[in-house]
């Protein structure tokens, strides 16, 4: 039986706990910019050098970002040489990091294709979802054949941010593009928060009698009168719809997480 006022209970049943906000992100791209090396990096801070270039699957990691805990869901996407049915990952991610080879022009024009995607998309359903242009593979900075500022200027032109990573020696810089795809999701919550709810007031007609009353004058005071005035109803305006919120909770705490899990499938090899 538990009692009140947040006194031990004496059964020792656990309160529930509510469930973790999630966050999904797809990674697209084509083949050979790295998305599976920058997924498996990042749930389990070590590179991959080879993998099944056919093999998708999505994974789940409890994260910690800015002090608040999420569930991240992350989709290794495995498109050919564009994209291709991309229902399945556009009506389920939240955010999308597009990914190519800053050794590779072929992999960045192919990016330019899923931006398209992505922008008709944000048109045809009128939801907008972060998106993150990453240039990959850093570490190849001598073969570059994409330089930063054309990176820069994709982004800007379809209004996205930008980063450049190592998916081999950057492990920092991989959790800061993940955990900045959570930041964009949480403060496109906030954006969408309806507004607060307004008042405005109705004059309502004094009452018929609205003679001054006189007030007895004694002992020399001067005379006071008080008129009747009109009453103000105040009316609430419906607030518009509630939309789909990610409430995050601070509560739970970092060394309750529970470490990623990751499946390797198809010859993965880790380092």
């Amino acid at each position: 039986m538990s009692s009140m006022f947040g006194k031990p209970r004496a059964s020792g049943e656990r309160p529930p706990q509510s469930p973790l906000p999630e966050c999904n992100v797809a990674i697209l791209g084509c083949r050979g910019a790295g998305k599976s090396a920058l997924t498996v990096k990042f749930l389990t801070k070590r590179f991959i050098s080879e993998y099944d270039p056919n093999l998708e699957d999505t994974y789940s990691s409890e994260e910690l970002v800015d002090q608040q805990p999420v569930l991240l869901k992350v989709m290794d996407t495995a498109d050919q040489d564009g994209p291709g049915n991309c229902e399945r990952y556009l009506c389920w991610a939240s955010a999308f990091l597009v990914v190519y080879s800053i050794d590779d022009r072929r992999s960045f024009e192919g990016c330019q294709r899923y931006l398209d995607v992505l922008a008709l998309h944000a048109r045809g359903c009128q939801r907008r979802c972060p998106v993150l242009l990453l240039g990959n593979k850093l570490d190849m900075e001598q073969y570059r054949q994409v330089p930063s500022a054309e990176g820069m200027s994709l982004a800007s032109r379809f209004g996205c941010l930008f980063h450049e990573v190592s998916a081999c020696q950057d492990f920092a810089g991989v959790q800061h593009v993940f955990h900045e795809a959570v930041r964009e999701v949480r403060r496109q919550v906030e954006w969408n928060l309806p507004v607060r709810p307004l008042f405005i007031t109705e004059e309502r007609p004094c009452p018929p009698v609205a003679t001054p009353v006189a007030l007895p004058t004694h002992h020399g005071l001067a005379t006071c009168t008080f008129n009747t005035l009109s009453t103000v109803n105040y009316k609430e305006i419906p607030s518009v719809a509630q939309a789909k919120l990610v409430t995050v909770k601070s509560s739970r705490a970092q060394s309750k997480r529970k470490a990623p899990t990751l499946t390797l499938l198809k010859g993965f090899k880790i380092f």
